[in-house]
């Protein structure tokens, strides 16, 4: 147990007021339209969607996730935590094209995508699995608060998977998204600080970056320091394929939607914001700030490695972080820590409870059984699916002991059999809704049978993650590939209709040239469709442009595509090499800055083009479909 001061409990107790006050404060605009409850109204400025992103990813499991992998693993532990990555690629590609849908959820996103009976049991079918999936990982993130409780107070585990939820709850309900975004970033700046400080505490205590550097080669573990210390090519536990699948899962995956159980909440962030200019900064933002977060968690993780090396259990050594800030922090600041954990959990429960509460609302309750529902009914239904919600985590909570164990679950079973029809709803114009439901029911079923069943039944041993992915997608390819091509196409109207809202990336030669031929687009201002650049000289890197040719995909966009990967990389890795005094992590952490410039000077002014003709189109639409439901403009508003 550790011991709090009066200091201390002001500061945790000042922190939750704040949170709780500030619900309340935001309640008038939550409750004016289904819009603001669940997106804030769509007027976001990239910074807060950006704290949303981090915030959100930066839960009470979290830490105990980074310690498990880096205390096993090191340094090169830190690819474990690299597929928040795809936020680098997504933020220029499947960002842009999400945004223009202006679908709430990815779920409402199926209809505007496939159409058809197809469609609608897509919608159905993700929105209920949605509801589970956030009910399952506020489980864990509130079983993780109850560890730290027990750690921190000595309290059974479930007062503190219980008592904190149900804090955030009360908030969440009255405040919405609203309260969520705005909570988001106090909860971002409280957080960034107690990581900065006990990070630094950490190091310190062992003397210094020296100090533990050498203590390291010391006890023959200086491979620790190295992000790139493989095991080999394909054996040992930490092989070069597997890093080498980790790159792929992170970095191609931005291509697709929902190619991580990143994807849903940021999706949120994504319609959140005010412009597809700052929805694609938002998510670039936060997920840079995420990774460097990274950096900082794994070279204080070294140092609890120094102090408390040869732990065995998991469930003991993925505490390492928090022991770091109570153990060691003096008192009065002990209370700030407590109160960034508290930041963490928070901003992580709140997000969820109402992403959870969107999916019922928006895409079960209005779409199949009050379609006519006024904005009123809507609202209060969102609160009764948050209440819901927040009493199923209880029960998943309560199931759950070892973090990491549950995180990989999710990461790798029920995301690699989808991963790659994740992207070809996105790049394929020919990828159909029962090519993406085939996908679906078949990963569900193959999963269980790869990772657990046959080797129980000794057909083939335990595989390890890498070999698991690649076999979950080559077997769900088997069936979703022949399910696609012997059904018919998506109706070619559905299709020009969504290529015009979206104008996505890839393969759409078919969808475009129709278009063309009906007079919808013209030729030359739409040649993009494959990457290529707009016809006719120009410069190597061009800064003006018209909204027009700025719907083209084109060089400009290609050079943040593969750069983002690369500075991210360079940041997450840069960071934690700088505060052990590495050699190499000044130039990595430089070269980080660097990159992040030159991509803002080669894409900003193609998404301000974007944006600036997108923008007044969505305006006139989203006028058009408030004014139709607004209960304020039928006299319901002025009731209090």
């Amino acid at each position: 147990m550790i011991r709090f001061t009066p200091l201390d409990w002001f500061w945790a107790g000042a922190f939750l007021l704040l949170m709780v006050g500030g619900g309340f404060f935001f309640y008038r605009l939550a409750r004016r339209s289904e819009s603001d409850f669940f997106l804030a109204g769509r007027r976001l400025p990239w910074w807060l969607p950006a704290s949303s992103v981090f915030s959100t990813h930066t839960a009470t499991d979290t830490p105990m996730w980074v310690t498990g992998v880096i205390y096993a693993h090191g340094f090169r532990g830190l690819w474990y935590t690299f597929f928040s990555a795809w936020t680098a690629i997504g933020a220029f590609v499947s960002a842009r094209i999400f945004r223009r849908s202006l679908a709430y959820s990815q779920a409402e996103w199926q209809i505007m995508r496939f159409g058809g009976l197809g469609a609608e049991l897509l919608r159905g079918w993700m929105a209920g699995w949605q509801v589970f999936m956030n009910m399952f990982i506020l489980g864990w993130v509130g079983m993780a608060m109850g560890k730290v409780g027990a750690l921190v107070f000595g309290w059974p585990v479930w007062v503190g998977l219980v008592v904190p939820t149900l804090i955030t709850a009360a908030y969440t309900l009255v405040a919405g998204y609203w309260g969520v975004v705005m909570g988001d970033f106090l909860q971002g700046i409280v957080a960034i600080f107690a990581i900065l400080v006990v990070s630094l505490v950490g190091i310190a205590a062992v003397g210094g970056p020296g100090e533990l550097a050498g203590s390291l080669v010391e006890m023959g573990e200086a491979w620790r320091m190295d992000p790139f210390a493989f095991t080999g090519l394909f054996g040992g536990d930490f092989p070069a394929a597997w890093f080498l699948t980790m790159l792929v899962i992170a970095v191609v995956g931005g291509f697709g939607m929902g190619t991580s159980i990143d994807w849903y909440p940021e999706a949120q962030r994504i319609q959140s914001a005010g412009s597809v200019r700052d929805a694609s900064y938002g998510i670039w933002a936060g997920g840079a700030v995420t990774l460097i977060r990274n950096g900082f968690w794994a070279a204080s993780i070294l140092a609890f490695f120094v102090l408390a090396p040869g732990i065995a259990d998991a469930a003991d050594y993925e505490l390492g972080w928090f022991r770091l800030g109570f153990e060691l922090l003096p008192a009065g600041l002990v209370g700030v820590f407590f109160a960034a954990i508290l930041a963490i959990h928070l901003s992580t429960i709140s997000s969820h409870l109402n992403l959870g509460a969107l999916y019922f609302t928006r895409d079960l309750f209005q779409r199949y059984i009050r379609p006519r529902a006024d904005e009123r009914t809507l609202v209060w239904v969102g609160r009764l699916a948050t209440a819901v919600l927040l009493l199923g985590s209880f029960f998943y909570g309560m199931m759950m002991q070892e973090i990491t164990q549950w995180l990989i679950f999710a990461l790798w079973l029920m995301m690699a059999g989808i991963w790659l029809p994740n992207i070809l709803q996105v790049v394929w114009w020919r990828f159909n809704a029962w090519g993406y439901l085939s996908a679906w029911m078949a990963n569900l079923g193959v999963a269980w049978l790869v990772v657990w069943v046959l080797p129980a039944f000794g057909v083939f041993p335990p595989l390890p993650d890498y070999l698991q992915f690649w076999l979950l997608m080559g077997l769900g390819a088997v069936i979703f590939l022949p399910a696609t091509l012997l059904t018919a196409p998506e109706d070619m109207d559905h299709l020009i209709r969504y290529y015009l809202q979206t104008r996505p990336l890839g393969w759409w030669g078919p969808v475009h040239r129709e278009a063309v031929r009906r007079g919808l687009i013209q030729q030359d201002t739409a040649c993009g469709v494959r990457g290529v650049g707009v016809a006719g000289s120009r410069p190597l890197i061009k800064r003006t442009w018209t909204a027009a040719e700025a719907e083209a995909w084109t060089r400009e966009d290609w050079v943040a595509i593969i750069l983002s990967p690369l500075v991210m990389a360079c940041f997450m890795i840069g960071v934690a090499s700088l505060l052990l005094l590495r050699p190499g992590g000044i130039l990595l952490t430089l070269s980080a800055v660097v990159g992040t410039g030159v991509i803002y000077w080669v894409i900003d002014p193609k998404l301000r083009a974007v944006s600036a003709e997108y923008e007044e189109r969505q305006a006139r639409y989203l006028e058009e479909l408030e004014r139709a439901v607004r209960w304020e403009r039928e006299g319901g508003g002025s009731h209090g």
